[in-house]
């Protein structure tokens, strides 16, 4: 089979000669991003809450116990958030290296990109992207005819969008609270974290889904074999 630069593609794998990706790291993966998204929304009610000392005539000690509670719930952020780093990028890479088997001829950069993409400065708002998409495309099945042929990718682009972007507002939010002032502009950066942390939610979902998608397709297409079935969706 020839490729898009019309040298010949390397053979496909039969059915079952490929591991399937794992379901119990999955369902860690799912378990995480659901704790973080719990504490993403615990931020939320302590942010409001927060506000709302603010914004009023409040005592020292209401704005010291209402801050508390919010710099407790942002050291549980970073705890979930951490968990869930760690376990997925865990899976990311194991994905990356089965799709890899699959396809090889699809992706651009070596297997150890996985990791290391999400490490890189500036970079990494954009390198796993790029790995995303390229194990997305081993994964779709060709086919029969053998014309290129992908499942849709809005999956892939709802949860880089939301991650990518919500990381930038996220730093900006947190550049906002640092410099604050006064009052009224801590508030202002509260609010601006109230958005930050309720995007955070939607990417934890974004990120679920295009984890069990992934994980979905490759399963499909190691068991059945690279070309579409005649009840192949």
């Amino acid at each position: 089979m020839l490729g898009s630069d019309g040298g010949t593609r390397p053979p496909s794998p039969l059915p079952g000669s490929v591991p399937l990706a794992s379901r119990g790291l999955l369902t860690a993966v799912v378990a995480a991003f659901a704790a973080a998204a719990l504490s993403d929304l615990f931020a939320v009610y302590t942010g409001v809450r927060l506000r709302e000392v603010l914004d009023e005539n409040m005592t020292s000690s209401s704005f010291a116990s209402a801050d508390d509670l919010y710099e407790r719930a942002g050291q549980v952020q970073v705890s979930t958030t951490l968990l869930c780093a760690v376990l997925f990028v865990t899976w990311f890479f194991l994905m990356r290296r089965r799709t890899g088997l699959m396809a090889p001829d699809r992706f651009r950069m070596g297997q150890g990109w996985a990791i290391g993409a999400w490490f890189v400065p500036l970079a990494n708002l954009w390198l796993p992207y790029r790995v995303a998409v390229d194990m997305w495309g081993a994964c779709s099945p060709l086919p029969a005819e053998g014309e290129a042929r992908r499942v849709p990718m809005w999956p892939v682009n709802l949860w880089w969008g939301l991650f990518a972007g919500n990381t930038l507002l996220g730093r900006y939010a947190a550049s906002r609270l640092d410099t604050a002032d006064s009052l009224t502009e801590i508030s202002d950066a509260v609010t601006l974290y109230l958005a930050v942390d309720l995007l955070y939610v939607a990417a934890a979902g974004a990120a679920v889904l295009f984890a069990v998608r992934l994980t979905a397709l490759q399963r499909r297409k190691a068991t059945e074999g690279p070309y579409w079935t005649p009840n192949g969706t």
